[in-house]
């Protein structure tokens, strides 16, 4: 072969290497998830955000714990205190049940419920890449742990124990931070959720 034929021939040579790069590409592409009809970001990114949500949950249980001493220490046995006249006082109140005074009769349940919640959260850690997730994660395990550190630990026995609260609005029943910490958790969950987003940080459109 003359070398004015193999000049020849290059171009094409150079074409279909250019299509064999370019076909190699769009098969890496499609199998990380980047071809057609995904979404972006659809993979998990950056590390696992454990951490958020440990500070999180650690804050939240340490602001309901110590509350609930000094609730126990200087409101129990007196007048309630007018924080903003009748509309909001503190009033130290024993509860049996659920979150705002809900299933009193149902104490055992209640803290079996809590302490499943608690395993999930755990176990949803694990594939946990979305810091909003975290957050809202972190409110729910901080409050539950709060909740159950009262009914394994306080009167009148263990897994029985009644709740203290003392957050009292008027015309509304009385409740503590760790119920405060787990509305702000579920009502921060149903918001991401509303927005596609997934604890593993992957967007989906419905």
């Amino acid at each position: 072969m003359t070398e004015v034929e193999r000049a020849g021939e290059q171009p094409g040579e150079a074409q279909t290497e250019t299509e064999t790069v370019d076909t190699a590409a769009g098969r890496a592409a499609t199998e990380a998830g980047g071809g057609p009809g995904s979404t972006a970001g659809s993979a998990p990114r950056g590390r696992r955000r454990i951490v958020e949500l440990a500070i999180v949950a650690a804050v939240a249980y340490a602001l309901d714990l110590i509350s609930k001493i000094i609730v126990v220490e200087k409101l129990e046995g007196h007048d309630p205190v007018e924080v903003i006249g009748t509309w909001l006082r503190f009033q130290a109140v024993r509860n049996p049940g659920a979150a705002f005074g809900i299933g009193e009769a149902l104490t055992i349940v209640f803290t079996v419920i809590a302490a499943a919640v608690i395993v999930v959260i755990v176990r949803i850690a694990r594939k946990l890449y979305s810091t909003p997730w975290a957050i809202a994660l972190g409110l729910l395990l901080g409050g539950a742990l709060g909740n159950l550190t009262d009914r394994v630990f306080r009167s009148p026995g263990v897994f029985q124990g009644h709740v203290v609260d003392f957050i009292a609005p008027a015309h509304f029943a009385v409740f503590n931070l760790a119920d405060s910490a787990i509305v702000c958790g579920g009502v921060l969950i149903v918001l991401l959720s509303f927005r596609g987003l997934d604890p593993d940080g992957t967007v989906h459109r419905d």
